[in-house]
């Protein structure tokens, strides 16, 4: 008997934890993390304010039942662990450069490939091409969900003098962003430094880098222009974009009800209209910032651009295609929206 009861104990515990389960899926509290200076919904860093956009209309459409924090700054864990951290769904979500998880999956350096995207029209163009099908299969396959396609045009701020074709980084200790984008620095001549976006302003200004590749927005948000004597822009066309997405754990993601996944998805994907457009704004923008700070601004031109593209092909394409099949076929998918 006394077994029998406990048995019977255990099963209703089992039912009682079944059906609680559901409930307390409904709601949930979200971490967002990312590297970018914290703002407010209407000022600051663009990408700082998609999150919390997107972060209120989201808690919107599930009435409540999703909420946010925002960690802004990588306050709540370091920038190159964000990645990881989400794979391991010990983080919900991230707004970060994917390419800063070439380490662990060598097929997302294909979001920082140098002369592979020249315009935002070819970026956003990717979401709907195999190529974009591909790439969102490889992360989900390995725990990543894109929730909002994010690019950004590259330039250049320098030290010393703009560098606009790859001779005139011979000699020079370059930031670029990705291992493909490090090779043809390598092969302009450059030594080549390796840290984030949010550590640039420490290296250029205690001059153990001369100059920094990365995106408009941050080079105004980490006041690069304050150690920066010449801005090469990415607002007349630009050799390398980056891609910077929103995404999510896909632990977290697939243990949310299905309405709660369709409100994200649905939110995620109206928020790349607004990350389009004031990336341009701020292609625009860094140029009057650095102006006023007495800078000297020029902007790639399309032989410039030819001759990053030409380097790019023979090299970085080429290593980053031998690196594995998933490579190989995410270049090829890529080079057919050229």
């Amino acid at each position: 008997m006394k077994r029998r009861n406990l048995l019977q104990a255990a099963g209703a515990l089992s039912l009682a934890a079944t059906a609680l389960a559901p409930a307390l899926a409904q709601n949930a509290t979200i971490k967002i993390s990312h590297q970018f200076p914290g703002g407010t919904p209407t000022e600051g860093d663009f990408r700082d304010r998609l999150v919390r956009k997107f972060a209120t209309e989201v808690e919107k459409r599930t009435k409540g039942s999703l909420k946010f924090e925002i960690y802004p700054g990588s306050s709540l864990m370091k920038t190159m662990a964000q990645f990881s951290s989400m794979r391991k769904g010990a983080l919900d979500m991230a707004l970060i450069p994917l390419s800063y998880a070439g380490g662990e999956i060598p097929e997302v350096n294909i979001g920082l490939m140098p002369g592979l995207v020249t315009s935002y029209a070819q970026a956003y163009g990717w979401k709907t091409k195999p190529v974009g099908a591909e790439l969102n299969r490889v992360l989900q396959e390995k725990g990543i969900v894109l929730i909002s396609w994010i690019w950004q045009a590259g330039g250049v701020a320098s030290r010393s003098k703009p560098i606009v074709n790859p001779e005139d980084a011979k000699g020079m200790k370059v930031r670029g962003g990705s291992r493909e984008v490090d090779m043809i620095l390598k092969e302009a001549g450059a030594s080549v430094v390796s840290l984030p976006s949010n550590e640039i302003y420490a290296a250029m200004q205690t001059g153990a880098m001369d100059a920094a590749m990365t995106s408009s927005t941050s080079f105004i948000s980490f006041r690069l222009e304050e150690v920066a004597k010449a801005l090469t822009t990415g607002r007349n066309g630009a050799y390398w974009f980056m891609f910077e997405p929103l995404m999510m754990s896909k632990q977290i993601f697939d243990a949310l009800p299905q309405a709660q996944r369709d409100a994200i998805m649905a939110v995620g994907a109206e928020m790349e209209k607004f990350a389009q457009d004031e990336a341009k704004k701020d292609d625009v923008e860094v140029a009057n910032v650095y102006k006023k700070a007495g800078a000297t601004v020029v902007d790639l031109n399309p032989a410039a651009i030819k001759k990053w593209q030409d380097l790019a092909r023979e090299t970085a394409w080429k290593d980053y295609a031998a690196k594995n099949a998933g490579s190989a076929k995410l270049l090829a998918l890529a080079e057919q929206t050229l």
